[in-house]
């Protein structure tokens, strides 16, 4: 491809390219939780976006080679927490394949629908999900707010540059 005027070079479309754009790109963290028959399942989303308010509906993405998929693609509810700048090793527990994501030091407790809750987090919330939509080896999980709680303490953890960070003032 030939150089554009003021825009630089750019390079065709491929998994690489849309990685290198995202990660200057900084979102939001969150951690998607759910409860399976083998247990409670999780992992670290900065795909979560507002979709709806009437009604309140949320959506994220997830691999379908992702560990947390088999449950999530069953599950009837799942949890949505938004983490705090302090919570830097919750997400990166919750990004780890292989990891005990719910073994000490993660501290949480049964919520309501059974939802896995995580204790400390900025805001949760317990969805139930109304949609799995195909998204190329991803699905979009649409979810309808059930109840949650907005009242926690702290400023949001970012995700940027491929690794996790704060606001600064």
């Amino acid at each position: 491809m030939t150089a554009i005027p003021g825009l630089g070079s750019p390079h065709l479309a491929s998994p690489d390219l849309l990685r290198s754009v995202f990660r200057r790109h900084a979102a939001g963290v969150a951690v998607i939780t759910a409860s399976g028959e083998s247990g409670p399942v999780g992992f670290t989303a900065t795909s979560l976006s507002s979709v709806s308010a009437e009604p309140p509906m949320l959506s994220f993405g997830i691999g379908t080679g992702a560990s947390s998929w088999p449950v999530l693609s069953r599950a009837a509810h799942v949890g949505v927490h938004i983490l705090g700048e302090h919570q830097q090793e919750l997400a990166a527990t919750f990004a780890r394949s292989g990891a005990d994501r719910f073994g000490a030091p993660t501290a949480w407790r049964d919520g309501p629908q059974g939802v896995p809750v995580l204790d400390d987090v900025l805001a949760w919330l317990v969805c139930r999900v109304v949609a799995r939509v195909p998204a190329g080896d991803h699905r979009i999980v649409l979810a309808e707010v059930v109840l949650g709680d907005p009242e926690g303490a702290g400023r949001p953890l970012l995700y940027h540059q491929g690794r996790f960070t704060a606001l600064r003032d």
